[in-house]
């Protein structure tokens, strides 16, 4: 797929290196020479540009675009600008990142199709990762299911899928393990990272140090969370 990103600062840059780095084709644009030159190497196309620059902005690929994520955070102006230049090219999905309540209904106005809230959604995930024991990240399906990243209770270690009963017993569901792994960084310091194991089945075994991706009732997640307190 082909996204555009107008924005590489830091919540943009990092959006642009992650979906290249998925195989998708990248086109990152900012104003600033200083953040293009420190992401040109991690995106397929980095372009300093003045997004504000409505004739510049016509010699994008727009229509080949299937979404343009208006990733700018900090000028307000500049951002609504931008945004309202994208969605006169008909885009075919445009987001836009929220700055504060008063610029979301702006672009709500002006018609994005998608609004972006990063601080609120990290800080979100932080607050259920520091309430929660044992949980690494979270996801929110809906108001009362969540999709979280747990590590392996120490009494499922040694244990297959099946023989945990989690799904019998608490009506959630193991989405997958992920193993972590060391591997040398761009500096050559061995770093720790996810690798996903894929598709369980009721036979996969649970080893110590496993991360569980489990999906259910978030009060159902967090009595099994609570088991491991007693």
């Amino acid at each position: 797929m082909k996204y555009i990103i107008v924005g590489l600062g830091n919540f943009g840059g990092h959006l642009a290196a992650r979906l290249t780095s998925y195989g998708h084709e990248v086109i990152g644009i900012d104003a600033s020479e200083d953040k293009v030159e420190a992401v040109k190497d991690k995106i397929t196309h980095a372009i300093v540009m003045d997004a504000t620059d409505a004739h510049a902005v016509r010699n994008l690929p727009c229509k080949e675009a299937d979404a343009v994520i208006i990733a700018i955070g900090e000028d307000f102006g500049a951002s609504i600008m931008v945004t309202a230049i994208f969605k006169q090219l008909h885009i075919k999905r445009l987001i836009s990142r929220s700055i504060n309540k008063v610029h979301e209904t702006v672009i709500k106005a002006i018609g994005v199709d998608e609004i972006l809230h990063p601080e609120e959604d990290s800080a979100e995930r932080m607050a259920k990762s520091l309430q929660m024991k044992g949980v690494i990240d979270s996801l929110d399906v809906s108001d009362d299911y969540n999709i979280i990243e747990v590590k392996a209770p120490k009494r499922y270690v040694g244990l297959t899928i099946s023989d945990t009963k989690i799904r019998q017993d608490y009506n959630i569901n193991v989405l997958t393990l992920i193993k972590m792994e060391e591997k040398p960084n761009i500096f050559g310091i061995k770093a720790k990272s996810k690798k996903v194991t894929g598709v369980v089945t009721a036979d996969t075994l649970i080893e110590d140090g496993d991360i569980l991706l489990l999906f259910g009732h978030i009060k159902d997640i967090e009595k099994i969370l609570k088991l491991e307190d007693q």
